[in-house]
């Protein structure tokens, strides 16, 4: 006898416009951690999460670069990093109703693991690593287009500023976010000079120097994004 097809399963692969080579690859995409049987690894979707996420990088990249062809490279930094990052994944993983069809420990369900925006991001991302792995990038990035493009028409086009811009950098790589310190008050009260500095764990800090804190922040904040490479000059701001 046949086996009994796993209806959720089969409407998940509709929505994402991929029937699977390799079933077990859907399946394992969909497994948290928290559900893996005993301590024995690769029983989850750690890995493909970690594959999912370059797939995603390139396809992304690929997509800006095509739809943008006369944008600069920090506003080409500045759109990726809004659409990579969790939130914009856990988005795409609502449209998906990943939330369903998890599989995760009983205790993470009941604890809202279902809603997480952390976990379905990370598993619309493992999701993008199977169908990598079933059916090598084209798949993976005709799904890529089919779900990322429709957001490209909300990317705000102007100019950000650099705190801004620093912020969503972080944001796509997981970072936290950054914090702002004021490090010096000079000058007399009637034309204060004030020196910034910004922190991002994991990232060396920054400093920079302006009339009043916002602006010394917005300096901090674009030495930061010029050290990176994410602007090529303060022109950009």
């Amino acid at each position: 006898m046949p086996k009994p097809r796993n209806t959720a399963l089969d409407q998940l692969s509709a929505r994402l416009g991929h029937a699977f080579s390799d079933p077990a690859l859907l399946k394992l995409a969909l497994t948290h951690s928290s559900a893996r049987a005993g301590a024995r690894p690769n029983e989850d979707n750690e890995r493909l999460e970690f594959l999912g996420d370059r797939v995603l990088g390139l396809a992304v990249a690929e997509l800006l670069a095509d739809s943008f062809p006369k944008a600069r490279e920090g506003e080409l930094a500045r759109w990726f990093n809004h659409l990579v990052r969790a939130e914009t994944c856990a988005e795409v993983a609502q449209q998906w109703e990943l939330g369903n069809v998890i599989t995760m420990s009983g205790g993470e369900a009941g604890s809202g693991g279902r809603r997480k925006k952390t976990i379905l991001a990370n598993t619309c991302e493992a999701l993008l690593g199977a169908i990598f792995a079933d059916g090598g990038y084209e798949p993976a990035k005709a799904v890529v287009r089919r779900f990322w493009e429709p957001q490209l028409s909300a990317l705000e086009l102007a100019a950000p500023d650099a705190k801004s811009v620093l912020q969503e950098w972080a944001q796509g790589r997981r970072l936290p976010l950054p914090r702002y310190l004021e490090v010096a008050r000079e000058g007399p009260d009637h034309a204060p000079r004030f020196t910034a500095e910004v922190q991002i764990d994991g990232v060396a800090p920054e400093r920079g120097q302006g009339e009043n804190k916002r602006a010394a922040e917005q300096a901090a904040a674009l030495a930061m994004l010029l050290r990176e490479g994410v602007w090529e000059a303060p022109a950009d701001v």
